[in-house]
């Protein structure tokens, strides 16, 4: 396509294009949204388009802006928490409150600081807890995800990881890619998949990856204004409810690569690369996975940001009719709404014969009534 005596470099009728810069030399405009070093691209589908149309972080905004700051500083801490949670357990993991809680605070302080090697190998160390098992730092062997045979020990790799002589050189170009991104209108989504997706496949550590993987779509959507000023959105949150379609999105990528990547198993169980698939890593086709984060974001923003907002000012109301009604300690009182919320709106048997046993059968029914009519349920 020609502007002037300038040919862009990629098809912006085909391709989401990036930052355009000329190149005198080549007559070219450089409009690819990445690097030599690392430059996937996604291609502009109907389902893109229309999601991109919706302009669902003004949306999300314009529907936060009207909710009472404190009800929203509440939202947030829980937000943060409910996500490094989640993060956890799409990785199988259930964290000690501590490790998910420093966690919850790494992702509330993602955008502030530029993106760089020492702030990935930073990141991989607040998501370890015990170091003692774990060889911190770039890898220095192969890597694959998969399991191994219960007879020979050998591998059977659903995913291969990057080479680890090429990590230095790709984390370099995503790390670049980044720069460039947050310096264009590149929409937000569209560039936190280019970069969270691209670091997941190279998988640059031994552990840790999925959950910085996952911390790198905070990072990117913060970097670039999409989320409101002081949310999270709980993104890892609605990937665990999606946890089968996440695995194929992932597939999508790491599958069709399996062939194309000549390995053999070492003594140890693990892979080793025989040929050179660097350009595998760093360009690469990131529409399906585009697609998927930005379902992700649509619900987070129509249905989980709502429904947390919307249960906090329940919860208030439930709150205030229990002390206008009842001289109760505030942790007796937040207790009792957990209770009904288990029962969905009734008193178990064992919470009337123990921890509320001092409240009358009219009292029950007055509670549960009200629960019923602040919560619909």
């Amino acid at each position: 396509m020609a502007t002037g005596n300038y040919v862009e470099a990629l098809d912006s009728t085909l391709q989401y294009p990036g930052l355009s810069t000329p190149s005198k030399r080549h007559w070219v405009r450089n409009n690819l949204p990445g690097t030599r070093n690392f430059c996937p691209l996604i291609r502009r589908t109907e389902k893109l388009e229309t999601l991109i149309a919706a302009r669902l972080d003004e949306k999300a905004k314009d529907s936060l802006g009207a909710v009472h700051p404190d009800i929203l500083a509440r939202a947030a801490a829980f937000l943060l928490l409910k996500d490094s949670k989640a993060s956890y357990a799409i990785e199988g993991e259930s964290p000690a409150y501590n490790r998910a809680e420093r966690w919850g605070r790494a992702i509330g302080q993602a955008g502030q600081q530029k993106l760089s090697p020492q702030e990935l190998l930073r990141l991989q160390e607040i998501v370890i807890g015990d170091k003692r098992f774990t060889k911190m730092g770039w890898r220095k062997e192969g890597g694959f995800i998969g399991v191994h045979d219960r007879v020979t020990n050998a591998p059977i790799p659903g995913h291969i990881s990057a080479r680890w002589q090429d990590v230095a050189a790709l984390i370099e170009g995503l790390i670049a890619t980044d720069n460039r991104l947050s310096e264009s209108d590149y929409d937000p989504v569209l560039a936190a998949t280019l970069i969270a997706f691209g670091f997941v496949f190279i998988l640059p550590f031994e552990d840790g990856n999925g959950r910085i993987h996952r911390y790198l779509i905070h990072h990117v959507l913060a970097e670039k204004g999409f989320a409101p000023k002081g949310i999270v959105f709980p993104v890892s949150a609605v990937i665990l409810e999606r946890l089968d379609e996440y695995r194929r999105t992932l597939e999508a990528y790491s599958k069709p690569r399996l062939d194309l990547i000549k390995w053999e198993p070492t003594r140890r169980g693990n892979v080793e690369i025989l040929n050179e698939p660097i350009d595998l890593y760093r360009y690469f086709d990131a529409t399906r996975q585009a697609e998927f984060l930005y379902d992700c974001v649509r619900q987070t923003v129509k249905k989980t940001l709502p429904e947390e907002v919307a249960y906090l000012s329940r919860h208030d109301d439930m709150l205030s009719f229990i002390d206008d009604h009842f001289d109760m300690p505030d942790k007796v009182s937040e207790n009792l709404i957990a209770f009904l919320r288990q029962g969905n709106g009734k008193l178990s048997e064992r919470a009337r014969e123990k921890e509320f046993q001092k409240l009358t059968g009219k009292e029950v029914e007055m509670l549960e009534q009200k629960f019923a009519k602040i919560f619909k349920v």
